[in-house]
C-alpha cells in the first residue's frame, strides 16, 4: 500500500486509511530520515484510535503509554538506543506481546528484536509539504 500526503491536513487521512487496510495488525514500525514525519504519522494514528492524552515524541523516555477506548497504545522511540540490550532491559517483550498497539519508530535499532509479521511503514520525503508513505 502507497499513500501520498501533500500537506500535514492529510496525515489524518492517511493514518485512518493505514489502520482500516490492517485492522488485526497492532505492531507498525516506522522507518524514515529524520524529519520525515514519524512522530506526526504517530500522533494521527493516536488520534485516529480516540486518544485524548496529549502525544509526544518519546525520545528521552523511549515509550510513551496513551489511553484509548481500546485499551493502552505504546509509543516507542529507539533513536537514543546504542545496544539492542537496552531494549531488553526496560522490558520491550512486555509491551510488544500484548494485544495493545506499538508504533515504533527507529525500530533498525533493534532489528532482532522485532516481532515476526509487524507492518513497516517507510516515509520518504518528496518535498517540504509531501511525503509518500509505503506500507508493507
Amino acid at each position: 500500500m502507497n499513500v501520498t500526503i501533500n500537506n500535514l491536513q492529510e496525515v489524518d487521512l492517511a493514518a485512518k486509511q493505514i489502520l482500516s487496510n490492517f485492522p488485526d495488525d497492532r505492531i507498525f514500525l516506522l522507518y524514515g530520515d529524520m524529519g520525515a514525519g514519524k512522530t506526526t504519522l504517530v500522533n494521527s494514528f493516536c488520534k485516529a484510535l480516540g486518544v485524548l492524552d496529549s502525544t509526544s515524541s518519546p525520545t528521552f523516555s523511549i515509550v510513551n503509554e496513551y489511553r484509548s477506548p481500546s485499551g493502552p497504545i505504546y509509543h516507542f522511540d529507539f533513536y537514543r538506543l546504542k545496544h539492542e540490550v537496552e531494549a531488553l532491559d526496560m522490558g520491550y517483550e512486555d509491551y510488544f506481546y500484548t494485544d495493545a498497539y506499538c508504533f515504533v519508530e527507529w525500530p533498525e535499532k533493534i532489528p532482532n528484536l522485532l516481532p515476526d509479521g509487524s507492518r513497516q511503514i517507510t516515509i520518504r520525503v518528496l518535498s517540504p509539504d509531501s511525503r509518500t508513505i509505503e506500507v508493507k
